[in-house]
């Protein structure tokens, strides 16, 4: 996972897709956030934004966009963990080898340890 700004730059230089985190979530509140541009490309998710602060956030793919706890709950079975989210603030999340993209709509921020709804994004 890197924070540079150049890395942030250049991939969303090689954008396939691109979403935002918003505030107005269903889920969202004042500690459950996110907000900015979400760029995906075939090797990696990026934030131009931040998140709410919290601990042990991980990165999600999922089949639809999901903007409630009890959305995300039910489709988690079916989503594909990419990886840590270990800043709050503009990173870049390097995705598993092989990933189909068409396969998932949207990008998924979930704290593990609570399990809790933090944001999301629609990419397709």
């Amino acid at each position: 996972m890197s924070r540079k700004p150049g890395a942030i730059q250049a991939a969303s230089a090689q954008a396939l897709f691109k979403g935002e985190f918003r505030r107005d979530l269903k889920d969202s509140d004042a500690l459950h956030w996110g907000e900015g541009a979400v760029t995906v490309t075939a090797t990696t998710v990026s934030l131009l934004g931040r998140v709410a602060p919290g601990p042990d956030y991980k990165l999600y793919l999922s089949p639809a966009f999901v903007e409630t706890e009890a959305d995300c709950q039910r489709l988690k079975p079916s989503m594909l963990r990419v990886g840590d989210v270990k800043t709050f603030e503009n990173f870049v999340v390097t995705l598993p080898a092989g990933v189909d993209l068409t396969k998932y709509a949207a990008v998924v921020v979930w704290c593990e340890t609570f399990g809790e709804f933090i944001t999301a994004a629609k990419y397709q």
